[in-house]
């Protein structure tokens, strides 16, 4: 018994279940359990709600009878935020607050990169901004809202933020900031970023040359000047060094939501507002090189921290 001991170290782990639900298996969330399981050596069961025939999660989570559930995405938290007797933690899911009621259960991995990293980002690419407009519905991301303003004041950035109580005034609420900002910052809010809108801001940008900054690269395909977004793969292994921590001290289950700790940077080279300085030229010539859609895509490991163990 001691030699087992002693040369498998993390058995207790691997004889310890989790299951892993999320709605599909699109790319990012496949990355994410990846990084999962190189943190986390228990075994895990996983559950595709797509392919789940309309069958109740909860109840396919119960004849499981595991240790933990791992929620992936929205859909997957709003499934299994019920469950009241294991941890459940959940990743890659854009604004878990907005259906969060204070579980001591459920704990995970939040999708936002700090506001101060975000905007220190944006000023290095885009050194003569001096006033940022955002838009933002109060019970949504109220929250990132007063993080970034006292992000900007630190920084001595001027934050225009204007309240949304629905989409259809985002048009005006927009165009009311004409003259009055350098760029826009779009946060993940659903009442303010919808298919109408998103095609409004992409015009109001490219019309009054005002950038902006989103929090995903599709927008950058469509014409956002640069995104700060996540890596999938390290947050999933943030979720399994906490998994780890849970399943190994029970007591430790009641614990604080972290920030995702690695951003991941895309840059549209054809906005006129980039400035380049802050890459090396070497790493410059290599993304243009890689990237014939003109667009950069780096985590900068080298460049600016990689937003690793700070928070705000």
């Amino acid at each position: 018994m001691l030699f087992f001991l002693i040369f498998c170290p993390y058995s207790a782990l691997a004889w310890q279940e989790v299951v892993a639900v999320q709605s599909s298996s699109v790319q990012p969330y496949e990355d994410a359990i990846d990084g999962f399981k190189s943190a986390c050596d228990a075994r895990i069961n996983r559950l595709i709600i797509s392919e789940l025939q309309g069958a109740d999660v909860v109840n396919e989570i119960n004849k499981i009878r595991p240790d933990m559930v791992l929620a992936i995405g929205m859909d997957a938290l709003l499934r299994v935020k019920r469950i009241k007797d294991i941890p459940v933690i959940y990743l890659m899911a854009l604004n878990p607050r907005a259906i969060l009621s204070g579980e001591k259960n459920i704990s995970g991995i939040s999708m936002n990169i700090p506001q101060d990293k975000q905007l220190l980002t944006l000023l290095d690419v885009m050194p003569k901004t001096k006033a940022v407009g955002i838009l933002y519905d109060k019970e949504r991301t109220g929250h990132l809202v007063k993080k970034a303003q006292e992000a900007a004041g630190k920084i001595g950035v001027k934050l225009v933020a204007k309240e949304v109580h629905n989409s259809k005034s985002v048009p005006q609420l927009m165009q009311d900031m004409k003259g009055k900002i350098d760029a826009f910052w779009m946060l993940p809010d659903v009442t303010v970023v919808t298919s109408e809108t998103v095609e409004f801001m992409l015009l109001f940008s490219l019309e009054n040359k005002i950038p902006i900054l989103a929090f995903s690269e599709k927008y950058v395909e469509l014409g956002a000047l640069m995104s700060i977004g996540v890596d999938a793969f390290d947050m999933g292994s943030q979720a399994g060094e906490m998994a780890k921590k849970i399943l190994s001290d029970r007591s430790a289950m009641n614990i604080e939501q972290v920030d995702a700790r690695k951003a991941v940077i895309s840059i549209n080279l054809k906005v006129n507002a980039v400035e380049l300085s802050w890459l090396p030229i070497s790493r410059v010539k290599l993304f243009i090189s890689l990237f014939e859609n003109s667009f950069i895509t780096s985590t900068r490991p080298d460049c600016i921290d990689t937003f690793e163990n700070e928070r705000l």
